[in-house]
């Protein structure tokens, strides 16, 4: 039986770069007797294959079925050591983790200022990297020992354990608790998407600020701060307010500038830092300082010393590029943005297991909306029935409503009319499902389902009371998320004007400009 690629042993072993294999190979190798052992035969095959094929696996190797199970989790604990032992995978967590074994090897042989010495360099060690919670466990290791055995004769050693832990314990429960809240802020923010009316707004005000800790600032150092910084950010997502998300994505990231050893240590916060500082400068449309930043985060990718595994280079692929796509949609420049969707895509394949099907699928609206921006309605439609023909999918809400509706206008547009009543029907079905019905897609669904009754002649009065009337629209706290996803006043303006909507947003962004 064929199975998909799903397999996490399989995943595992694909994921390997060939110094990894080679390693994992020596590491194997060095007990003659696991030259021909069942777990080395299974990682040849496995190595080999292009998809999971258990059939295959059971035909072609020396294990039973009734092994297997064993014999991959063997191989797969077999894979992570060596992984583990991989100085390319050994960061400052794990070399402070390795310490603190060291430490209590020598306690329990009873060499216990020899563990105190390695404890109190591991500590320096973990409070300088601001790895806290590391920190606490030592100290509490070293008031272990010092409580048991008379070690030193420094004065106020107990009294300065015991400070040393109420303040590491303290700014760890001020860190555990901004996690908490800023994981909860997110996990709202993946599920529905910005606040919808003043009521989900006050729950969200109330919810954020009855869960904010209370802290000084100045007391916290640069992990307590990023996940502040972070809180508050998701906290202004949510309400879009998007000035205060470019404060906070701006004190995020400033925040990895001003502590560059910070920034290898924790490249994945940097990135998405920096992607949520060109999210909300998107939103605002402040081309010149998206441009800035977007190029200052691709040359730190790009630096000598920037920190790259697997994980990194899938973020750094996804963040980039999306906001290389973005930059597009704030000068309406659709044509240069089609150029670059061919080279996406492939990426989008060779990083398919590394980037979740939300974010593919995200790429999926952006290139439909490249498309629709320059005429390729029958093109939009296609990146468009990816998503909404997709019954598995879990992403946000607000993007798989806002799919539909311009799936509804991109049909309009390319005079597929023909079962344009079917797709009204089953657009407002799902919106009312989604509880995701506002005005403005109640006057667009309704908008589209009375051009069939409209006189050609009359044609242009009718977008243009129907522009007059979301225009009311565009300033309100609630109603104003749907222009962010679908530029509709300018897609009206510019069956108005009978202009490209490119065109017409072009126009737009350079009167802004003065």
């Amino acid at each position: 039986m064929i199975k998909d690629q799903k397999d996490n042993l399989f995943l595992l072993v694909k994921s390997l770069t060939k110094s990894e294999k080679r390693q994992f190979k020596l590491y194997v190798g060095r007990l003659g007797v696991n030259a021909d052992s069942k777990f080395l035969n299974l990682f040849n095959i496995l190595d080999k294959l292009q998809t999971y094929d258990e059939d295959f696996i059971l035909k072609h190797g020396d294990v039973k079925k009734q092994q297997l199970a064993n014999v991959k989790a063997h191989l797969y604990k077999q894979i992570l050591i060596s992984l583990k032992l991989n100085p390319s995978h050994q960061n400052i967590r794990s070399q402070i983790r390795e310490q603190l074994d060291f430490a209590s090897i020598l306690y329990h042989k009873g060499l216990y200022k020899q563990s105190l010495k390695i404890l109190d360099k591991s500590k320096e060690l973990a409070i300088h990297n601001e790895e806290k919670n590391l920190a606490y466990e030592i100290v509490e290791f070293e008031k272990l020992i010092e409580s048991q055995y008379i070690t030193r004769s420094i004065s106020g050693r107990a009294d300065e354990l015991t400070i040393q832990a109420k303040e590491l314990s303290y700014l760890n429960v001020i860190a555990s608790k901004l996690s908490n809240l800023s994981l909860q802020l997110y996990g709202l923010f993946l599920k529905t998407g910005y606040a919808r009316n003043r009521v989900e707004a006050e729950e969200i005000s109330t919810y954020f600020y009855k869960r904010l800790p209370k802290y000084d600032i100045q007391k916290l150092s640069f992990r307590e701060k990023l996940w502040l910084y972070k809180a508050y950010l998701w906290y202004s997502f949510l309400m879009q307010d998007f000035k205060n998300c470019y404060k906070y994505a701006t004190k995020w990231v400033n925040l990895f500038y001003d502590n560059p050893s910070m920034i290898n240590l924790h490249p994945v916060f940097f990135l998405k830092g920096s992607n949520y500082l060109l999210e909300a400068l998107f939103y605002v449309r402040r081309r010149d300082k998206f441009e800035k930043a977007l190029h200052r985060m691709i040359d730190m990718v790009n630096s000598k010393t920037f920190y790259k595994d697997e994980n990194v280079e899938a973020l750094a692929f996804l963040y980039i590029n999306l906001n290389r796509i973005n930059l597009h949609f704030i000068d309406g420049s659709f044509n240069e943005g089609l150029l670059i969707v061919p080279e996406i895509e492939t990426q989008l394949k060779q990083y398919s297991n590394r980037i979740d099907e939300h974010h593919t699928m995200t790429f999926y609206y952006k290139f439909a909306s490249l498309h629709f921006g320059v005429g390729n309605n029958k093109e939009c439609i296609a990146y468009l029935d990816k998503i909404i023909s997709n019954k598995s999918l879990s992403m946000r809400e607000d993007l798989l409503c806002f799919s539909r509706v311009l799936n509804l206008v991109a049909h309009y547009e390319a005079g597929l009319d023909y079962h344009i009543e079917s797709l009204l029907r089953s657009t407002y079905k799902f919106l009312i499902k989604m509880n995701d019905l506002h005005e403005v897609q109640k006057e667009m669904i309704k908008f589209i389902k009375g051009l069939q009754d409209i006189y050609p002649q009359d044609i242009k009065k009718a977008f243009e009371a129907l522009r007059d009337t979301l225009k009311t629209f565009e300033d309100h706290p609630y109603e104003r998320r749907a222009f962010l996803y679908l530029d509709i006043i300018s897609w009206l303006e510019s069956k108005i004007e009978n202009k490209p909507v490119g065109q017409i947003i072009r126009d737009k962004y350079l009167a802004a400009q003065g």
